[in-house]
């Protein structure tokens, strides 16, 4: 659970604690449960600030996850007290940008993360600009950046290693699709167990394109440009068109 702890304008903090549910059988946060973290606080902080699930209701709106790029200086393990740091950072085109620094409780910086998130028509499904209503919120920190490049967009992939995943009830979330979270866990999955005992992500991105629901296979593709760097592809088992794409670098 979120808890706010610190609140500077537009910048908010939350603390999390990292228990063993988080946590790989190494000890050490899975990335999953890293962006665990990171969306649970931009909710917490669109709730604070005024434009979050009920507020955008009412326009027949809600938030999707878009792109994010995460780098991870430093992992996060069993026990730890992580402080995220987010704030609303600016506008590009249908895009509302994101920032996250997250810490220790040795107030070390262990990742920093932009993210791109959309603002979703409810009936048309399609993402709409809302800054007459809280564009405002999204001019006032732009010079401030925990990464200046912008989330990655991920390129097709055409071929690599195929693998299948059938979407079952506790992949879901509230909104009864796959939860944005599941997606990183099923890159992950892909990799080797004794390569994951040795090696943890320095650097994450994903691209969520198309919902997944209960029932649908998704056909999982990997390839590799060397030994630490990976790209994923996940579509339709009956379809070309891509669910989502990541890229892991350890």
């Amino acid at each position: 659970m979120a808890k706010e702890i610190h609140r500077d304008g537009l910048i908010l903090q939350y603390g999390f604690d990292v228990t063993t549910a988080d946590c790989d059988p190494e000890g050490r946060l899975r990335p999953g449960g890293l962006s665990n973290f990171l969306v649970l606080s931009a909710i917490n902080s669109a709730e604070t600030l005024g434009f979050g699930y009920n507020e955008l209701r009412r326009y027949h709106l809600f938030w999707v996850l878009s792109r994010m790029t995460i780098r991870i200086h430093k992992p996060l393990k069993w026990r730890d007290q992580a402080v995220v740091e987010t704030w609303p950072k600016d506008i590009r085109g249908l895009l509302y940008l994101r920032d996250f620094k997250v810490k220790n409780q040795a107030d070390e910086l262990c990742t920093t993360c932009t993210s791109g998130w959309l603002a979703i028509d409810i009936y048309s499904k399609r993402p709409k600009k809302v800054e007459d209503k809280f564009g405002y919120l999204f001019d006032k920190l732009k010079d401030r950046h925990a990464m200046e490049e912008f989330p990655e967009k991920l390129e097709p992939l055409t071929e690599g290693e195929l693998s299948e995943r059938q979407v079952t009830w506790f992949d879901l979330d509230v909104n009864r699709h796959v939860t944005s979270t599941r997606y990183i866990d099923w890159m992950v999955d892909t990799l080797p167990a004794d390569f994951l005992t040795s090696h943890y992500p320095t650097l994450l991105s994903i691209n969520y394109l198309k919902e997944t629901m209960m029932g649908e296979s998704v056909t999982l593709l990997r390839s590799t440009t060397d030994s630490n760097q990976f790209f994923f592809q996940g579509a339709g088992k009956d379809t070309a068109t891509a669910k989502f794409r990541g890229r892991l670098v350890f």
